[in-house]
């Protein structure tokens, strides 16, 4: 069976904020200007928003400029922030409240909500419709179009193969996307992303990338727990306690709703560390138990998060397409944002693809754009707050805020020396025999939770009869490497119970079990598998899972 093909002008990979705001601002353009532009976004989520995660606290910097209106507009912003907490947790009781003053003012949160970023991102994607975009969710971009060294399309995710790679009688093959540039918003770790770096060796200049593991919960609480507005992140404990890097938020939003996460970044050393498990034993903290006890837990998930920041940025153009927001690493992790930078590179893509599209003959690589890029708000945040993730990683979250406060509250990151981390995550790891061991206590059921319970939370579903997206690069590459050197680490990095060692009657070997249906799409595995045998791809159109508000 033959592919269809269709033609754009333009097709943008990724129905994210990033995405949707290239989206609306080139037919913000092409209205205004009175130019016709074709132009598509595909999505792999059942649909849009359905695969966002994220804390949040928004800045509307970015959202200001591309709809100015939004407030009359109907967005879904509802909860501007009242107070601002930072502590310290010293262990599992005690903590140290960080007054203002003393933390870095990137941390300071006046004039920003708290968000549902995947209700967000559903109304940015009906701005985008009613100017005429279309949106195709549940069309995952599986594969490249490279034709003589330039990116000329996509092709989107085959559906109706096999667990064994057979056509079932479902079959219908991807089809061919092309046009004259291709957005890559993919989000941290897109899997094209990824291919990209590595075909065009966009990362030649550029530092390892640097990654953390968001785990979120969202709960309803009593209303006595509750104080909309309220923002708080802490350091240290539990994570501290393994020397590992990281913090947590806790938000609260409207109708008695409270987000509650854990960022692990994803350097650590000790191969025993289990992210799901510390963010299971910090909710046990009184700080933050004091609003969870006596509520309900209503959604889970977890998603990689692109930290590296300035010195790990790649270059974000290429021959046909351009790479944006967290695809390619804009987040300001000393703000713990990056919806409005993301928003941001999207417009300036779009404001430069249009530019070009009104050339006789558009130009096939377009390096005004990272030109435009630099002389952005966005790209200046980067830039001051660029040693905050080395400094964090060299000196710990104590010493390296210390030395944050001084770089950008004193010098506003003006000191002139750039901080540098240049070793990948995946290379971090110790020797388990080398590592303390980590006895994580049971969870309770009432704050802390297992895996598979937190999974169903997350309405995660896949074709079971389908090939695994979860592939092993070489499989000759023994299990046994990971498991004697680092015990597999797979098994409590991943989020979602994916990886398991199995070791049935009678096998002479232990074996690794992928239970890819339970896959919530968060790219850890790719990122800090050690071997980097784990090559994450895009399973059939619609699988992962379906956030309602997360």
């Amino acid at each position: 069976m033959e592919r269809d093909t269709m033609e754009f002008d333009v097709i943008i990979v990724g129905a994210g904020p990033a995405g949707l705001s290239t989206a609306i601002r080139l037919l913000q353009l092409a209205q205004k200007n009175e130019k016709e532009i074709t132009l598509c976004v595909v999505e792999k989520g059942s649909e849009v928003g359905s695969h966002i995660l994220s804390g949040a606290v928004f800045e509307t910097r970015a959202l200001d400029e591309l709809i100015p209106d939004w407030k009359a507009q109907g967005a879904p912003l509802n909860t501007p922030v009242t107070e601002d907490h930072i502590a310290v947790l010293r262990n599992a009781e005690k903590h140290i409240e960080v007054p203002s003053m003393f933390a870095p003012k990137t941390m300071h949160n006046d004039g920003n909500y708290i968000i549902s970023v995947g209700a967000f991102t559903r109304w940015l994607g009906e701005q985008a419709e009613n100017l005429g975009a279309e949106i195709f969710p549940g069309f995952p971009a599986s594969e490249l179009i490279v034709e003589d060294g330039v990116v000329t399309g996509i092709i989107t995710g085959d559906m109706g193969i096999g667990k064994d790679g057979a056509e079932k009688d479902s079959y219908t093959p991807g089809m061919a996307l092309k046009a004259k540039y291709t957005i890559f918003a993919e989000g941290a770790r897109g899997h094209l992303g990824k291919q990209l770096i590595n075909e065009f060796k966009l990362d030649a200049n550029a530092e390892a990338q640097h990654y953390g593991i968001g785990i979120k919960e969202l709960w309803d609480v009593p209303a006595e727990n509750h104080k909309a507005g309220l923002v708080m992140h802490t350091a240290g404990w539990p994570l501290d306690e393994s020397g590992s890097a990281g913090g947590s938020f806790l938000y609260h939003l409207e109708n008695n709703q409270v987000a509650v996460g854990l960022i692990t970044d994803l350097s650590y050393s000790n191969p025993h560390v289990s992210p799901f498990d510390e963010f299971q034993r910090l909710k046990h903290h009184p700080i933050i138990a004091q609003y969870l006890k006596g509520g309900t837990r209503v959604s889970y998930g977890a998603r990689a998060i692109t930290k590296g920041g300035l010195q790990a940025l790649p270059k974000m153009h290429f021959p046909g397409g351009l790479l944006i927001g967290c695809n390619a690493g804009t987040l300001n992790f000393a703000k713990i944002k990056g919806t409005h930078t993301a928003m941001k590179s999207g417009m300036i893509a779009a404001e430069t693809i249009f530019a070009a599209l009104g050339n006789d003959t558009p130009a096939v690589d377009l390096p005004e754009y990272e030109t435009a890029f630099k002389d952005s708000w966005a790209y200046q945040e980067l830039y001051v707050q660029r040693n905050f993730g080395p400094a964090q990683h060299k000196w710990g979250n104590i010493l390296g805020s210390a030395y944050v406060f001084v770089d950008i509250n004193l010098f506003n990151g003006k000191l002139p020396w750039t901080l540098h981390d240049p070793v990948a995550d995946h290379l971090k790891l110790k020797p388990a025999a080398e590592s303390k061991k980590i006895a994580y206590p049971k969870p309770d059921g009432k704050l802390s939770f297992d895996k598979l319970s937190s999974v169903f939370l997350s309405s995660t579903n896949h074709e079971e009869d389908q090939p695994c997206h979860l592939q092993l690069k070489d499989a000759s590459v023994p299990i046994s490497i990971n498991l004697a050197l680092y015990d597999e680490p797979a098994q409590r990095y991943c989020p979602a119970g994916v990886y398991e060692i199995i070791q049935d009657a009678g096998d002479a070997e232990p074996r690794l079990q992928i239970n890819a249906a339970n896959c919530v799409h968060c790219k850890t595995c790719d990122i800090k598998d050690p071997t980097q045998n784990i090559n994450w791809v895009s399973p059939e159109g619609g699988g992962g899972p379906n956030y309602p508000n997360m």
